[in-house]
């Protein structure tokens, strides 16, 4: 009999490691597995689409607990709603299943491990939830004192830890000093290429003026730690280095994922939008919030190619996406594109400054070539590296050797 196995994550909405959940939920189901997901918040008309279609069925429960106190305190309404989910899963909702996938808030694993019929759990660490926040103040780092060490010792609990990345796997071994005879393995993610296996592309030229002809694309959350100013800041030193008449076919999409529930999504997106006029480029700049998986494969079809922005990305499932679509990748030298961008030949490796940027995007303006013999290699290396094929094999294996 194949495994059962249940998915618990935190928001089931749109970004990476929503993208690894759903996936590794259809890599299962595919294998014969019977799956479900549980989450505390799932909004059908914000999500992937494979969540609507899959007949993977998508539980809800705990959406009426806080996000937040008064704007503060999300790590700790996070793991509240999470103990909450499992709490619920463990002993009122009758559920029977082998193995739990958890990822992102390892606050729930003592329950579904201390429950009278204990259960494998197999946690996926993106990356240590402990260093995604800033800690400027005594108060700040009070606070998160006894949830850092909740993270570290839950995590510790699960019977399987993979992460998505050898940079995360440094960190974890670095962060997580209690568990350093935890050796995790490295999983990454794969790309679904159902979605961007397409011979007939829809025409986007009316999110940006005809003569456009070099479109560079940002895929990002507005989220501050995107680093999404970079993509504006290289586009206006881009505009020294041009003449008239190439700025004139120079344009950016600055696309990203957006909820009006979340605060620094609304006041960043306005940031943006105010830095474009600040740096007189609005009129080369198009913003584009929450964009289906249809215009994702448009934009990645058009695009001349990706500026990847983030520093120390955990891994980031854009750079895959980007180059499977035959287009190249600009990418910050530092975490997982390190590991998937292959510099001078899928993309370029820079760093974290304007002129680096600007000095990679120029080649694609001069040189409209460079596009499709990056492209051609990036496409080739996804196919080889990060194959639905190989994730499919392997974390189906995982889940095999925890419940023998």
């Amino acid at each position: 009999m194949r495994p059962s196995v249940l998915f618990v994550h935190p928001d089931l909405g749109i970004g990476g490691a929503e993208r690894l959940v759903v996936d590794a939920a259809l890599a299962l189901k595919s294998r014969g597995c019977h799956v479900q997901v549980w989450t505390s918040h799932y909004d059908p008309n914000h999500c992937f689409s494979e969540t609507r279609n899959s007949g993977i069925p998508i539980r809800c429960c705990g959406d009426w607990l806080p996000r937040s106190l008064l704007g503060r305190c999300h790590a700790l309404c996070a793991y509240i709603r999470m103990i909450f989910l499992a709490l619920y899963i463990v002993f009122l909702s009758g559920e029977q299943f082998d193995v739990v996938f958890c990822d992102q808030v390892s606050a729930c694993i003592p329950f579904f491990k201390l429950a009278r019929n204990s259960k494998k759990v197999l946690f996926y660490c993106h990356f240590p939830d402990q260093l995604l926040t800033q800690r400027l103040s005594w108060i700040k780092r009070m606070y998160r004192a006894p949830i850092d060490w909740l993270e570290e010792k839950t995590t510790g609990m699960a019977d399987c830890i993979l992460v998505n990345s050898y940079f995360t796997a440094a960190v974890f071994k670095k962060t997580f000093t209690s568990l350093a005879y935890i050796e995790p393995t490295v999983l990454y993610p794969s790309l679904n290429v159902s979605n961007f296996v397409s011979t007939v592309f829809e025409d986007v030229s009316d999110l940006f003026p005809v003569k456009r002809q070099h479109i560079f694309l940002s895929i990002n959350r507005f989220e501050r730690k995107k680093n999404l100013n970079l993509a504006l800041e290289s586009m206006f030193e881009l505009r020294k280095r041009l003449s008239l008449l190439e700025w004139e076919r120079v344009h950016l999409v600055l696309a990203g994922g957006y909820d009006e529930r979340v605060l620094e999504n609304v006041e960043h997106y306005q940031e943006l939008k105010d830095n474009a006029a600040k740096y007189d480029i609005c009129n080369h700049v198009t913003f584009l919030r929450s964009f289906s998986d249809e215009q994702k494969r448009n934009l990645l079809h058009r695009a001349i190619c990706v500026l990847y922005t983030p520093s120390n990305e955990h891994f980031g499932i854009v750079p895959i996406e980007a180059m499977y679509m035959h287009c190249p990748v600009v990418a910050v030298n530092s975490g997982g594109p390190l590991e998937s961008v292959e510099n001078n030949v899928t993309g370029f490796l820079c760093s974290p400054n304007p002129k680096e940027f600007a000095d990679a995007m120029e080649k694609f303006v001069k040189n409209p070539d460079l596009k499709n013999r990056m492209g051609e290699s990036g496409h080739l290396r996804v196919k080889n590296k990060f194959s639905t094929e190989a994730f499919s094999d392997e974390i189906y294996a995982h889940i095999c050797k925890l419940t023998n």
